[in-house]
């Protein structure tokens, strides 16, 4: 082999790691994921590798990791490999690949699954059409040639779903949040209550929303379970973000019911700077951050299963399309939704919206190929 592939062990390592996928890929399309998460998921454990040509630069990488909530929810034994890139050299992939095999035989996996960083619920997957969209926030962007290189490996599709976007809703001359119907007569006789989300009281919320996340998605084939200092991690850095509007959750007799958070779009931030938000680039994003109201993302809506069906997600959808167009916002896009969730889907064709990148997540048996 002209490659080489090494596990990340130095700083100059864990540069060349982050660095590579900004080097790769369109500034104006990929999103990277944030170098001080990348930091925590290595001192928590995760195996980072680099693939280096001959040279010694750095042309791949991936990181890989198991899940055991992953393994219960799913049955089996899982290599779990995410943050996967690499160059068009055909002997690259290959190589990552060859890694992901021998690290899975030596501890009794049975199936590759990813790119998942680190579980399909937080973030990860391949797009497979929309390549001229730009990625977001939360989303996967990649060219043509990945999707590609898995599938001639012999990966499968899994989960598959598409973004979306929702453009011109400041443009239109109706109430897109009319399209939502839902008899205000029910607020008062279910003792109904819409609470919004609060910067300062971001830490005290979190707790509501976890439990509202965790029951909700529970009987979606990809999610588990996440651990509320998971969600806080995720979330870290949200508060000073957070436009209060669009964090909304709906209360029934005092028991939270259903939720919907969507965040303005600093995509163009993160690109700037390479996904390098250390206090500097925190201060300048916090002093600027009335730049980054002209678009948000989705990020995650849901409500509990004994309360489904009811249209308490519809009435927290309308009063967030008011609240973006009050607030000046152009589009909103979402983060991924699967195929098979016709709900999720024709909230956003209600209001115009069409999907931007299709989307999956790929597997492997242990030991196969095309």
């Amino acid at each position: 082999m002209t490659v080489t592939v090494e596990r990340v062990a130095s700083r100059r390592g864990l540069r060349d790691f982050c660095e590579l996928p900004v080097r790769l890929h369109p500034r104006d399309r990929y999103v990277p994921v944030l170098r001080g998460q990348v930091r925590q998921w290595q001192r928590a454990g995760i195996e980072l590798y680099v693939v280096r040509d001959r040279a010694g630069r750095a042309v791949g990488r991936t990181c890989l990791h198991t899940d055991e909530r992953f393994d219960a929810k799913l049955g089996g034994r899982h290599q779990l490999f995410g943050l996967t890139e690499f160059t068009d050299d055909p002997e690259v992939f290959a190589g990552l690949v060859d890694l992901m095999e021998r690290r899975a035989r030596q501890g009794g996996r049975e199936t590759l699954f990813g790119p998942v960083a680190l579980l399909p619920n937080q973030t990860g997957g391949v797009i497979t059409s929309g390549f001229t969209e730009r990625g977001f926030v939360d989303s996967a962007w990649n060219p043509a040639r990945y999707p590609e290189s898995y599938e001639r490996a012999g990966f499968g599709r899994r989960f598959p779903a598409a973004t979306w976007i929702c453009p011109d809703l400041r443009a239109r001359t109706d109430d897109p949040g009319a399209t939502y119907v839902f008899d205000d007569a029910r607020i008062a006789a279910e003792n109904l209550v819409i609470h919004r989300g609060s910067r300062r009281r971001l830490a005290e919320q979190l707790p509501i929303l976890h439990r509202m996340l965790n029951a909700s998605f529970a009987q979606l084939g990809y999610y588990t379970p996440i651990a509320l200092d998971e969600l806080r991690a995720q979330t870290d850095g949200l508060a000073y973000l957070l436009d209060e509007s669009l964090l909304l959750w709906l209360e029934r007799a005092g028991e939270p019911v259903a939720f919907t958070l969507a965040v303005p779009d600093i995509s163009a931030f993160l690109s700037r700077i390479g996904g390098d938000l250390h206090p500097g680039n925190q201060l300048r994003l916090l002093a600027t951050r009335g730049r980054y109201r002209r678009e948000a993302v989705l990020i995650i809506k849901g409500t509990v299963p004994e309360a489904q069906g009811r249209g308490y997600l519809t009435l927290l959808a309308r009063e967030q399309y008011r609240a973006l167009r009050a607030g000046g916002y152009d589009a909103l896009r979402s983060t991924w939704v699967e195929d098979d969730n016709k709900a999720s889907s024709a909230q956003y064709r209600r209001i115009g919206g069409r999907e931007l990148h299709g989307h999956t997540f790929y597997a492997r048996t242990v030991g196969s190929a095309a």
